[in-house]
């Protein structure tokens, strides 16, 4: 599936190959095998091989390690040698993807994680860039950056203006951050569903229990895909004329939300 149209990306520790397998058959949209905050300086090296090992087999994401850290060039050699198509570029900001640009010998798909309070201010010009593919969310270090601390809905305008911006752009919608709670699946099916009603697309997870939740979430509810059914049809017989259904009228906005919500039977 096109990371575009991708629901749940699950983060997996570079470093511990024993859960590459596992988190492929846990049905997320797509894998992130993570280079940066979850490995340890002194395991980086050897997670590098593991992840050029297994992206002979799966076309995973890779999250490299900042665009200003020591790593960055060892990431970046072997996104080059394994032919590595998809990458995520954590603290997103213009400095840094040029840095990634340059360090780029094919076209990838690039999900730039917001993630600081200069990325989130440079969004339009990193949506107009042309290197960039989708945003994402780093909710817990723009947070700690910020100085905001998210019990709620704290964070919500940041998310709401990274959706207008990827909407400006012509990206795909943004892919919300991670919700630590993972062992509470009330709590998160809440932040799920309150991103997605926000206008995100797609969610980061950390555990594969989190998948399902979020696969089921971004999917319409049987009472979407009845109204957007019946609202085709009666377009349909109207053929271009004014219609109405359920009292109410049907114009252009109507049928593309209707339009949008069966196209996502398929995402």
């Amino acid at each position: 599936m096109s990371s575009s149209l991708s629901r749940s990306f699950l983060f997996v520790p570079a470093n511990r190959p024993e859960r590459f397998d596992k988190a492929a058959a846990s049905g997320a949209h797509q894998i992130i095998l993570d280079l940066e905050d979850a490995v340890a300086p002194a395991d980086k090296e050897a997670a590098r091989g593991f992840v050029a090992q297994w992206r002979r087999r799966t076309d995973a994401i890779v999250r490299v390690n900042g665009a200003d850290t020591g790593f960055f060039a060892a990431d970046m050699a072997m996104v080059r040698s394994a032919g590595v198509t998809k990458v995520m570029l954590p603290k997103a900001e213009p400095a840094a993807l040029d840095r990634l640009a340059g360090a780029l010998d094919r076209p990838c798909q690039v999900i730039a994680l917001i993630e600081t309070v200069k990325g989130y201010a440079e969004l339009r010009n990193i949506g107009k860039s042309g290197l960039v593919s989708r945003f994402a969310f780093g909710n817990l270090d723009f947070g700690i950056d910020a100085g905001v601390t998210e019990t709620a809905g704290e964070l919500d305008p940041v998310r709401l203006q990274i959706v207008l911006e990827s909407r400006l752009a012509g990206l795909a919608p943004p892919i919300d951050g991670v919700t630590t709670s993972w062992a509470d699946p009330a709590a998160f099916s809440a932040a799920v569903g309150r991103a997605k009603a926000l206008g995100f697309g797609a969610k980061l997870c950390i555990h594969p229990a989190q998948v399902g939740l979020v696969n089921d979430a971004f999917r319409p509810t049987a009472e979407e895909l009845d109204w957007a059914r019946r609202v085709m049809e009666a377009a349909d017989s109207g053929r271009g004329g004014a219609v109405a259904l359920d009292g109410k009228m049907i114009d252009a906005p109507v049928i593309r939300r209707a339009q949008l919500i069966l196209a996502g039977i398929e995402t």
